[in-house]
């Protein structure tokens, strides 16, 4: 009789469907964290490129005083 509660236990325990929507948010975040470092490691490298052009290109403007 024991092994039968324990098995109408593990049916319960199974079909229970409450935590459900909490492990598609948790997934939901993990793919949207990693797309985002994803995406970042791709544009680095330009937006550093950038920044130096940009750095250099305001660092040869004569300011006017008056």
């Amino acid at each position: 009789m024991d092994l039968a509660k324990h098995h109408k236990a593990a049916c319960q325990f199974f079909e229970d469907e409450s935590g459900a929507v909490t492990v598609d948010w948790v997934m939901l975040t993990a793919v949207a964290i990693a797309l985002t470092i994803a995406v970042m490691s791709v544009v680095t490298d330009g937006i550093v490129l950038f920044s130096d052009k940009l750095g250099a290109a305001l660092s040869a403007l004569e300011v006017a005083t008056y």
